[in-house]
């Protein structure tokens, strides 16, 4: 590559057009920031990381136990395959988000509301929000079946309790989130710990592991449905957006090498967090697959595994645990909804600021997001009880999937066109794996929803008009969901430029006004988790 000029910007930015006058991309800092070193070495790793684990949280979140213990518990091994899909699919698709927002100084939110007109922009930001509830939904039942084993307090009382648990610890924020951060991750950790002691005891056969993992099966709709719920749980559509503002708060150098160091080393954080992530997955749904499939299971067990849900759960961990099996498993629990829930406040944030040029402080913006999962989450506690409360987890991830699209594609158009990332485009190979990769998730929503329909109007006790009206609407649906889906991938992107500048690693020019180093973005570090460094812990 030539070398650049060293008294010319590479890129500028279109107009120095900023995302509110009032949030300027400023180079005098005040606040708590992490400052990278404008020097290669591979200590800067650690000034990068944090936002990979943040992200990370959402694929150990009670949404994803809920999902593996049934998997494990129906299916045995047979969709350890969609993890190992779906965790791939995950490190390419985060990677792409956060390089989205090193290169831009934009986030995801931020660029829709550029690129779309109001009203395409409107009803993304809706289904944005939808998504954020219902990644809330399996939060609020997990922490309500933490409370139920660790204090028998009803299903129904804990999820009432949960709207107000988590204002209580976004107060506690003011005495060292990061420390609050540490615990909550040791407690999952721990769980996640037991689950891999537990492999000693059930004793999973490693070839039928295997070929659960590289093999691709779905036995029925039970199975698929599963797998839409598996895939849901782990590619999130919030955490698109969430991944893209987190790497926003580094003040990182404004040069080609600068930028390219950047995204290199979000790529491995994201790497190494998800890979925890992806092994705490698997040996849920093994340790499940292989103590509910075991031929010599006492009654009160099986029966368990039956309707297996998080309530249900601990009794998988009895031989490395005993009698404290369910409560360090409420605890861990716990730890994982509530960690959760952060994340998903600041991606609320994110969007709401993103999509409208809205802000809210937390505590609101969780109260809102709060009461609109509580409401489906309480109905179904009062009516269904523990089972019913499980399926709606079932049903909330199911929900992200169907959504992942909406936020997937433009991700992918973004991330491949050459005004907006410039040198930093998507390669041809990268470019072409993303779209198969989002392909087959599509492909697996509209099979199960042809199925679906066809499957509920075949058993069907109405009379042939019903039968009829009721096909013409999920057809109806089907299309409108289809045409939603093309007109994003269709649409050309507009030609305007949203780069920032950028000068040579040797140039420290004033650029718009600025010094060479443009990010952090106040706003973004105002409304995201406070730091652990400040300008005086730089890395050296």
């Amino acid at each position: 590559m030539a070398a650049l000029p060293t008294q010319q910007p590479q890129f500028m930015s279109n107009g120095d057009r900023r995302t509110h006058p009032k949030d300027p991309l400023i180079e005098n800092i005040e606040y708590d920031q992490i400052v990278v070193p404008d020097k290669k070495s591979w200590k800067n790793l650690f000034a990068y990381m944090g936002p990979g684990f943040l992200v990370s949280i959402a694929y150990i979140d009670p949404g994803n136990f809920q999902t593996d213990l049934q998997a494990g518990a129906q299916y045995k091994y047979g969709l350890l395959w969609i993890i190992l899909l779906a965790s791939c699919a995950a490190l390419v698709i985060q990677s792409l988000a956060a390089n989205l927002g090193v290169v831009t100084g934009k986030h995801l939110a931020e660029h829709c509301r550029l690129e779309y007109p109001k009203v395409p922009n409107f009803i993304l930001w809706i289904i944005a929000e939808i998504a954020i509830v219902a990644c809330d939904i399996p939060e609020v039942i997990g922490t309500a079946f933490a409370l139920n084993m660790l204090f028998k307090i009803p299903l129904w009382l804990g999820v009432l309790i949960t709207g107000l648990s988590t204002l209580v610890l976004l107060l506690l924020q003011q005495y060292g989130v990061r420390k609050l951060e540490i615990l909550i991750t040791f407690l999952v950790l721990t769980i996640a710990g037991c689950f891999f002691a537990e492999l000693a005891y059930a004793k999973p056969v490693a070839s039928e592991v295997l070929q659960g993992l590289f093999v691709p099966q779905l036995k029925g709709s039970g199975a698929t449905k599963l797998a839409i719920s598996l895939l849901g749980a782990m590619v999130m559509p919030h955490n698109l957006f969430l991944h893209s503002a987190l790497v926003l708060s580094r003040k990182i150098p404004r040069s080609v090498s600068g930028i390219r160091e950047a995204c290199a080393f979000y790529l491995i954080e994201s790497g190494f967090a998800l890979l925890v992530a992806f092994l705490i997955n698997i040996s849920v749904i093994s340790v499940s697959g292989a103590v509910c499939n075991s031929s010599n299971l006492d009654p009160k067990d099986l029966q368990s595994c039956k309707n297996l849900d998080l309530n249900e759960a601990s009794f998988l961990l009895r031989n490395v645990l005993g009698n404290w099996s369910s409560k360090l498993f409420a605890i861990a629990l716990l730890a994982s909804g509530q960690s959760s829930t952060i994340t998903g406040t600041y991606a609320g944030q994110y969007v709401m600021q993103g999509f409208l040029d809205l802000r809210l402080k937390p505590w609101v913006r969780n109260f809102v997001t709060r009461c609109l999962a509580i409401v489906p989450s309480l109905a179904v506690a009062i009516i269904g009880g523990s089972s019913g409360a499980g399926n709606l987890i079932i049903i909330a991830s199911m929900i992200l999937s169907f959504e992942l699209p909406f936020a997937l594609i433009p991700l992918l158009k973004f991330t491949s066109c050459k005004t907006k990332m410039g040198i930093y485009v998507n390669s041809i190979a990268i470019s072409a794996t993303t779209w198969i990769i989002s392909s087959l998730i599509m492909a697996i929503n509209i099979y199960y929803l042809a199925e679906t329909l066809v499957t509920s109007l075949r058993e069907s006790h109405l009379k042939i008009v019903g039968i009829v009206f009721l096909g013409f609407l999920g057809v109806l649906a089907m299309l409108i969901y289809l045409a939603s889906i093309a007109y994003l991938v269709i649409r050309k992107n507009k030609d305007g430029s949203h780069l920032i500048a950028l000068t040579a690693s040797d140039n420290r020019d004033v650029v718009n006004g600025h010094g060479g180093e443009s990010l952090p973005r106040e706003d973004i570090v105002n409304m995201q988790l406070p730091q652990t460094r400040n300008n005086n812990d730089a890395l050296d």
